[in-house]
């Protein structure tokens, strides 16, 4: 009988958790909340028990399960599945691969979950089986994937692919979570957008729908593009800045690699043809002619199950070994 697989997207506040067939397609799903006690010292174990009661649910065992594949934040190291550092979990040269087999029992590979999430996408999403794919992620933080000829560049130190720590503002940016100033992070995520719209609401005299929301203090990046939408002359100037600075990194990122496809996932990305159309803009403007006439922009199609899907692929690659 042909194996299920497990694949883990870990979160801050939750493990979101599903089993897969064979071929990726979703068996069950279902999360719990991640202990972040103790530098996070739980967390393996939260993964197997909540592993052990679906299996046991469902009449099965550990026997009938492939490996697991996980997508954890922060730098990992694939060979062995060390994160670096995932400084919302607390953790620092932590062996997630190693804990978790010996946890569970079960073959472990371990990747970064934007990776991850740009391989899912790679193999069942907007990348539709191209090779050469990068994803960014456009969430609280901006996240990134690089997939040349079908693997995963990781780097050195596994920090391959962080497109959102590209600097966009060499003076006077603002100061980025990862402790340097005008990080593309700081613009083009989700808290970048609100925080620039709520700064232009604040000092502009035009005539605009969000002062509302600005006033009520409850302003979104959806408030955001519902209103460009409307053709706000204040949205305009507030996507067409984002877009701006997201689409010269995306330039700079196609420039150099030429990817077939370009992928934009995270809420931010919700917006759809509403952000792309302004981002394809730009990008034809700062692309280098080939880039701009062969690499493909689009949304990611996956949403929140592209970590499961994309570390079901990793153990179909590197524990089953049945993608090259």
């Amino acid at each position: 009988m042909e194996k299920m697989i497990v694949g883990v997207d870990l979160g801050g506040t939750s493990i979101k958790l599903a089993l897969l067939t064979n071929d990726g397609q979703f068996i069950e799903k279902w999360e719990v909340p991640t202990d972040k006690s103790d530098q996070g010292i739980h967390i393996p174990k939260t993964i197997t028990i909540a592993i052990e009661d679906k299996l046991k649910e469902m009449n099965k065992t550990k026997d009938d399960v492939a490996g697991i594949g996980i997508g954890a934040p922060g730098s990992v190291r694939l060979e062995d599945g060390l994160i670096f550092a995932a400084v919302n979990l607390g953790w620092v040269n932590f062996p997630l691969k190693s804990v978790l087999e010996k946890e569970s029992g079960i073959p472990v590979i371990v990747d970064n979950d934007a990776n991850i999430a740009a391989v899912g996408e790679m193999w069942k999403g907007a990348g539709n089986g191209a090779k050469d794919v990068v994803m960014i992620t456009l969430g609280t933080g901006v996240g990134g994937g690089v997939i040349v000829n079908g693997q995963v560049a990781h780097g050195i130190s596994g920090a391959a692919g962080e497109i959102g720590h590209i600097t966009v503002q060499t003076e006077n940016g603002v100061l980025c979570n990862c402790g340097k100033t005008g990080c593309l992070e700081t613009i083009s995520s989700a808290t970048g957008i609100v925080r620039i719209a709520n700064e232009t609401l604040q000092s502009t005299t035009k005539d605009t729908i969000l002062k509302k929301k600005f006033n009520e203090n409850a302003i979104s990046t959806k408030d955001v593009f519902d209103a460009f939408k409307d053709g706000d002359e204040v949205a305009t100037d507030i996507v067409n800045h984002v877009m701006k600075y997201l689409a010269l990194v995306l330039a700079g990122v196609g420039n150099t690699l030429n990817p077939e496809n370009i992928i934009i996932g995270g809420g931010v990305s919700n917006a759809g043809e509403l952000l792309l159309k302004p981002l394809r803009k730009y990008f034809d403007e700062y692309a280098f002619t080939t880039v701009r006439e062969s690499t493909k922009l689009s949304i990611a199609q996956l949403g929140n199950d592209a970590g499961a899907i994309g570390a079901a692929y990793l153990v179909k690659k590197f524990i089953t070994k049945e993608i090259n």
